[in-house]
């Protein structure tokens, strides 16, 4: 479980994991918007890896469920330098063509927030974080909302989503996801409206970083 002693050293990190379609991003867009104070949002999905040296159809055919597919070292260091309330260059993902098309700015703020299905699938990134919820939600609903996902947002095909699914996204899930689960301080159902999951984060994060009042 990660430390949620604070001693005024650090920004501190709250991280949410759950499968793909869960709604960790909406959750964290959310928080984003109506806590009070400025929030750094830092997504694990930035940092795949760059596939600008294979073909376009070799790309897509990659193994993305998976923790070797995320640049976890350069995450870390990069998260490391936020808590420490310094500014980075994260990388600018490109789902569509699996490249990194360039790097944004990232500035440190009061609170950061970090969201990624493997994201407690790092141990030493589990570590750092003041407080890990897991957003948990039944199969088909993740699935549902993953094809609308990648349907309006990634410019994929019914077909390949479907075959993705199929071939790494659900058993990567269950292989690394779902036994992660038991790091999380707090489990939140992924099924609730995001005004009730919006009032629950709050809720745990007022318990256990007692620096962060929103009321």
């Amino acid at each position: 479980m990660p430390s949620s002693k604070l001693h005024g050293e650090h920004i501190p990190i709250v991280g949410i994991a759950g499968g793909s379609g869960s709604g960790k991003s909406a959750l964290a867009e959310a928080f984003s918007k109506q806590c009070p104070f400025p929030v750094t949002l830092f997504p694990l999905d930035w940092y795949y890896r760059d596939l600008s040296h294979l073909p376009l159809e070799e790309r897509a055919c990659s193994n993305f469920d998976c923790p070797s597919a995320l640049d976890s070292e350069l995450y870390l260091s990069h998260l490391q330098q936020i808590r420490q309330f310094e500014t980075v260059e994260a990388p600018v993902y490109d789902f569509k063509t699996h490249t990194r098309s360039g790097v944004t700015i990232i500035n440190p703020n009061t609170i950061i927030l970090v969201e990624g299905a493997l994201l407690f699938a790092f141990p030493k990134i589990v570590e750092i974080l003041d407080l890990a919820v897991y957003l948990h939600a039944p199969d088909d609903i993740c699935l549902l909302r993953r094809i609308q996902r990648d349907l309006t947002e990634r410019g994929r095909t019914f077909h390949s989503i479907a075959q993705q699914y199929q071939t790494t996204v659900r058993p990567m899930r269950r292989q690394y996801i779902e036994p992660s689960k038991k790091l999380a301080d707090c489990i939140l159902n992924g099924e609730d409206d995001i005004d009730t999951l919006l009032k629950s984060l709050m809720n745990q994060i007022q318990k256990t970083i007692p620096s962060l009042r929103f009321s």
